[in-house]
């Protein structure tokens, strides 16, 4: 064998060996990739399954047991007070429940790591109509809910209606917890070819948790506890959801008085303009 096809024999055995090389490394970086996200779906899995039997139980436990109460109160000796009262914390218990089941419904989304989109096209003013319509049912009587914008009432969207209602339910959520009078303004508009959302209240916006990660944040042992209404996933998932379809986030408190939450994510728009009547 002469010199010249030794080389070449070499050169072939370092060019496979080095090929075979990266492709072990790729497929171990996928096979590490693969691992950590099924590792990190079950620690979400374990930290919400830790908190869900008292989260059910303790509410649910409430419920019944002041719904026995009133059906016990016989209607010669019936305090309409005392029922009211009651009643108040049947209620009071069922969104604390509600709040549960909608975090558990929440965590489902991120199992995998990556939320999946379906995109379908949407009239603007009607959903964020709806938004309002479910804002009022949590914010206090004395808060009204406005919604404002410069676009048609016939503009459409596309975009994933039900991660949009988790965005802006947290949202508005998170404002009618910090709102005790006064306003809470929604704003939708088009801006940088996408959906600008701007929802300003009087209160702290609690913008420090826009630093966390949905998947370090439910490792914290206290995130997922039901005794404070104001805990949970609502800004982490936001912010999860918009990384996820290449958006901003952004929540701006002054001096705990005014907050302005925003969010940009891109989104093809129609009918855009008014119709001006001449």
């Amino acid at each position: 064998m002469d010199t010249l096809s030794l080389s070449m024999i070499i050169a072939l055995l370092i060019v496979f060996g080095v090929s075979f090389y990266l492709l072990r490394r790729h497929y171990v970086k996928r096979l590490e990739t693969e691992v950590n996200r099924a590792q990190k779906s079950e620690q979400l899995k374990s930290v919400f399954l830790d908190n869900a039997s008292h989260a059910l139980r303790t509410p649910l436990n409430a419920i019944l047991g002041y719904s026995n109460l009133i059906l016990e109160e016989r209607d010669s000796t019936m305090n309409p007070a005392h029922v009211k009262e009651m009643a108040t914390h049947i209620k009071d218990n069922a969104q604390q429940l509600l709040g549960f089941v909608k975090q558990l419904l929440d965590l489902s989304s991120f199992e995998g790591g990556m939320p999946f989109f379906t995109l379908i096209q949407v009239n603007l003013a009607e959903l964020m109509a709806s938004y309002r319509r479910e804002a009022l049912n949590i914010t206090n009587p004395e808060v009204s809910v406005r919604v404002r914008t410069d676009l048609s009432p016939h503009c459409k969207g596309t975009l994933d209606t039900n991660f949009m209602h988790q965005l802006m339910m947290h949202l508005l959520t998170n404002a009618a917890n910090h709102t005790r009078q006064g306003e809470i303004t929604i704003w939708y508009g088009n801006e940088r070819r996408g959906l600008k959302v701007t929802i300003t209240y009087m209160g702290n916006g609690q913008a420090e948790m826009l630093s966390k990660d949905i998947f370090s944040y439910l490792q914290s042992e206290e995130v997922l506890k039901m005794t404070d209404q104001s805990a949970g996933l609502g800004l982490p998932i936001c912010k999860a959801i918009i990384d996820a379809l290449g958006g901003e986030l952004d929540i701006e408190t002054g001096d705990g008085r005014k907050t302005v939450a925003s969010f940009w994510f891109p989104c093809r728009m129609v009918d855009r303009h008014r119709t001006r009547l001449h």
